[in-house]
């Protein structure tokens, strides 16, 4: 499920770019219509669940603050930041840059249990920032070859990420993803609608777009959101970001071969060290009694 849910994202970051290069959409207004059309898929698809937990949640204050707060600093946030990067640079390199977040994730749990990091934590850090380093300047120290701005959204994109990694785990524990899936994106798309307009049209609609659009909500969505929270209650928050890390390869290679883009040596060398990245905090994890901590367990 997680790594299924990254493939459906980066294919969805391929779409986006095609969206907004080709047929002139504006990324704020894309994220509103996703999480509207998305959210109200995934609370109808959360009541008609056996045992539906859809409105219980707005039975307790205090959860559902948690709820609100994952809706705007986590769903909008992470998606909104993410689909701004990639209208400033392209699909590749925004979805490498947001994969910085399984970093952080691990390190905010290094911080709450209060442990140093270990070696191969170290050298992740090392690798994710030479792999950063070459993807934004292919080695040069003079020159950005991504504007300052995609590289300031792309590390917003990997904060956003880790946020809407660690937040909802409590929140998972007691009610099912597809409601707390369902009402973060449906809350987030009402709360983002006064920024963007929604009922104003935008751009050039024709099959295509409309596919693409389609593929945005059902698969880069529902789907993909409900698939990526289910598997963070059963393997645990860390492990499922650090398996999500295929998004970066499905989001290079469809750009790649789809949309033509450049994605030169340096851009590969980039990626591979930050996947590397993942590759080494998988296996500094695995086996380690303290992920049986950071795991949430089905409640059935």
């Amino acid at each position: 499920m997680a790594i299924g849910s990254a493939v459906f994202w980066g294919i969805s970051g391929t779409c986006a770019q095609y969206l907004f290069e080709q047929k002139g959409l504006d990324p704020g207004w894309l994220v509103c219509w996703r999480m509207l059309l998305a959210g109200l898929i995934l609370v109808l698809f959360s009541m008609s669940e056996k045992n539906s937990d859809t409105f219980r949640i707005w039975k307790k204050p205090l959860d559902v603050v948690k709820l609100l707060l994952f809706s705007i600093l986590g769903m909008v946030a992470v998606q909104f930041t993410y689909f701004y990067s990639i209208s400033l640079s392209n699909a590749a390199t925004a979805t490498v840059l947001q994969y910085i977040g399984p970093l952080l994730v691990v390190g905010f749990y290094a911080i709450k249990h209060r442990r140093w990091p270990i070696l191969a934590e170290y050298a992740s850090l090392a690798l994710a920032l030479v792999g950063t380093f070459l993807l934004v300047t292919h080695g040069s120290f003079d020159t950005l070859v991504i504007s300052e701005a995609a590289l300031f959204w792309g590390f917003l994109s990997a904060l956003a990420l880790a946020f809407y990694t660690i937040q909802p785990v409590g929140l998972l524990r007691t009610y099912s993803p597809s409601t707390i899936t369902g009402w973060g994106m449906l809350l987030g798309g009402i709360a983002f609608s006064p920024f963007t307009a929604p009922w104003e049209m935008q751009g050039i609609w024709d099959l295509e777009a409309g596919l693409a659009f389609a593929y945005i909500i059902l698969f880069g969505s529902v789907l993909a959101f409900y698939f990526f929270l289910k598997s963070v209650t059963i393997i645990g928050a860390t492990t499922a970001s650090l398996l999500c890390s295929v998004e970066p390869l499905a989001a290079a290679g469809v750009a790649v071969v789809w949309l033509g883009i450049y994605f030169g040596p340096m851009d590969w060398l980039g990626t591979f060290f930050i996947l590397l990245t993942i590759v080494l905090l998988t296996l500094s994890t695995k086996g380690k009694d303290s992920q049986s901590e950071l795991s949430v367990k089905e409640s059935s």
